[in-house]
């Protein structure tokens, strides 16, 4: 108990230690920003999800007692609250029988699907994204304002209608939104799989490894991403709360399109210079990010995994 407890504190006050050095404005800091969530949910994988509740509760009140409310609820949203709700559906399993003497007989486990988990990443990221925009203002022109003025000082940019830099900024105000979703998708995934190693290479990972290759979202992902991108074009802050969600849903599905190419080239004798060189274009370049959002989309619609599995047989276990 005591043992949990420490590692409790020590996962909280690593966390509030990184989350709070952005205030430093050093380079390094917006790395150990974005990191923040990582000791949390090494602490919920690794000690259990009570762990990790009791760090983020001790960190977001340290932080709110130092420097003051703000700091607290933007720890809580965007870092505490993941990092424990993620650690925990991580670990949530069932047994795979539903009778009760057979599961004691077969304890086998049914672990809580990595897609459900990609979704909750998604709906966390929509969730950070507007309550980062709400503070800058209560509609769209006032977010939208808030916006230009910060990038024009960004760029240096002295009048507001300088040419192609008015324009330039335009441009970024319309593409910000999306990209500070994507960003959240990315770092929130990014943390996961890191604290899952982490736990893993020590022995502490309180779960099998499992198989991202089989990442699926759930059947419905697909009817929320039509409903967004209607929404889109209602006007107002109701499309831009759209937009986000439909970059995050996207972006979820770029992601299962890359469990299909890890499915599909799974035979493949250049199979490290494939999946090295989609991972390389898609990070310096972007725009393959399309065609891995299209090929999820694909497996959603038409099953290009279960069909390659029909085929060749289900996919071998990994470690």
């Amino acid at each position: 108990m005591m043992t949990g407890i420490l590692i409790a504190l020590a996962a909280g006050l690593a966390s509030a230690l990184m989350f709070a050095s952005i205030i430093s404005g050093a380079v390094i800091s917006l790395v150990l920003f974005y990191l923040a969530p990582l000791p949390l949910m090494v602490a919920a994988l690794g000690w259990g999800s009570a762990t990790a509740l009791i760090g983020s509760i001790t960190a977001a009140l340290g932080l709110g007692a130092l420097f003051g409310f703000p700091y607290m609820a933007a720890f809580a949203i965007t870092v505490a609250l993941p990092a424990w709700w993620l650690g925990h559906l991580s670990l949530l399993a069932r047994p795979v029988s539903e009778d009760p003497q057979l599961a004691g007989l077969a304890p086998g486990l049914d672990w809580y699907p990595t897609g459900r988990v990609l979704l909750w990443i998604a709906i966390f990221a929509v969730i950070t994204t507007i309550s980062a925009l709400l503070t800058l203002g209560t509609d769209e022109t006032s977010i939208n304002g808030a916006l230009r003025r910060g990038l024009m000082r960004v760029l240096g940019t002295r009048s507001e209608s300088a040419g192609d830099s008015g324009r330039m900024v335009d441009a970024l105000v319309v593409l910000a939104p999306a990209a500070a979703t994507l960003i959240a998708m990315i770092t929130l995934t990014l943390n996961l799989w890191l604290a899952a190693k982490v736990t893993s290479t020590s022995g502490r990972l309180r779960r099998p490894w499992p198989d991202l290759r089989t990442t699926t979202l759930p059947t419905m992902t697909i009817g929320a991403l039509i409903v967004v991108v209607m929404l889109c074009f209602v006007g107002g802050l109701v499309a831009m709360g759209a937009q986000i969600a439909s970059s995050a849903l996207l972006m979820a599905y770029a992601m299962t399109g890359f469990a299909v190419l890890h499915t599909l080239t799974q035979t493949f004798s250049g199979r490290a210079f494939v999946l090295g060189a989609a991972y390389a274009a898609t990070l310096f370049i972007g725009w393959p990010l399309i065609a891995m959002i299209s090929l999820g989309l694909a497996d959603a619609v038409f099953g290009i995994r279960r069909a390659y599995w029909t085929k060749h047989g289900p996919p071998a276990p990994t470690s």
